[in-house]
């Protein structure tokens, strides 16, 4: 017996019969030879870590775009932070912890630089639209390695695609990842905003911090808690419906003082422009993009705009800022 045959064992004899086993898992797209150490999860996860676009996440914006301090949440930070959370919730509940890490590991890898400013400016650009989750299945299963894609596992790739608040897992640790993703962005954006003076703890409604706590701490453990107690041995991921409905408050009065109106926003109009003048930029000059996106069109696997897409919403902030100015801005010309 591998190594890999004796944790798929040892799953059966410890997971919850909710749980998503990997000896069970509906498998990939192209048949590969199995690990003789690690389950297919594990594998997936090792993958994603070693991605290229997994790396990239550290140069993008969460909610505060180029903010000064050090402290402020990235896009790999936010994820890592989900990944946390949503792991605590599934050794509870006996799930697949193997499964939920993957999962949140790579469910933000088709951000675009300049966080939602720049998925809103693609989804009005792209023919097809743009939807992060989407793109971020679309890194997986297509744009890593050379076109390649990752070959993941379709329960991963399930997680991925239904992480966000319309979509509807497949599995059980989809679903914590679901969950977990909402309670860790709307209070770690709090936290930050906190940090950035925009709001003050005080000026969160009573009616949330009552129910939910009046810190981040206190939040995070109120509703890591709540999620764990209301789907003990149900074939459900849930928070009962006094915290749901705390956590919905919450993330709505964020949308009236942080991610909308606020000062630290004032910024999001310039990073759309000049995602937008990227984005005409190599639809007129597709010789400019790197030569695997120009591949890509010659073969006309799929429209140019998508291409172009793909290439911009795989940008840092820092390369989208750098790239745009060595577009438009002159150099200074001299013969010595």
């Amino acid at each position: 017996m591998t190594i890999r045959e004796s944790l798929e064992e040892r799953e059966h004899d410890i997971l919850s019969p909710f749980a998503s086993f990997s000896d069970e898992s509906k498998g990939r797209d192209r048949i590969e030879e199995p690990c003789d150490l690690r389950p297919v999860y594990q594998r997936d996860r090792d993958r994603i870590l070693h991605s290229k676009a997994f790396r990239r996440m550290k140069g993008k914006t969460q909610v505060f775009l180029a903010p000064r301090g050090d402290h402020y949440r990235t896009r790999m930070t936010h994820t890592l932070e989900v990944s946390q959370n949503a792991r605590t919730v599934a050794k509870a509940l006996r799930l697949n912890e193997d499964l939920t890490e993957t999962i949140a590991l790579g469910h933000d890898l088709g951000h675009t630089p300049f966080g939602h400013a720049g998925e809103r400016e693609l989804n009005l650009l792209c023919g097809g639209g743009f939807r992060h989750q989407l793109q971020s299945v679309r890194v997986v299963e297509y744009l890593e390695k050379g076109t390649k894609g990752l070959n993941l596992t379709k329960e991963v790739r399930d997680g991925i695609l239904n992480h966000s608040t319309a979509g509807n897992p497949s599995t059980l640790e989809g679903k914590i990842v679901q969950i977990c993703d909402k309670i860790a962005y709307v209070n770690s954006d709090i936290d930050d905003a906190i940090r950035g003076r925009i709001i003050r703890e005080k000026d969160i409604p009573k009616q949330y911090t009552k129910i939910l706590g009046h810190t981040m701490r206190e939040r995070l453990n109120t509703l890591i808690h709540d999620m764990i107690k209301n789907s003990e041995n149900k074939n459900e991921i849930s928070l009962s419906e006094e915290k749901s409905e705390a956590l919905k408050g919450l993330r709505n009065f964020m949308f009236e003082r942080v991610y909308v109106n606020s000062a630290a926003k004032e910024e999001e109009g310039k990073a759309q422009y000049m995602i937008g003048q990227l984005f005409y930029h190599y639809m007129n000059h597709p010789e400019d993009l790197p030569e695997t996106f120009r591949e890509q069109i010659k073969r006309h696997d799929v429209p140019a705009d998508r291409t172009v897409c793909d290439f911009i919403a795989g940008m840092t902030d820092r390369y989208a800022v750098m790239t745009y100015e060595k577009l438009t801005v002159p150099r200074t010309w001299s013969v010595l």
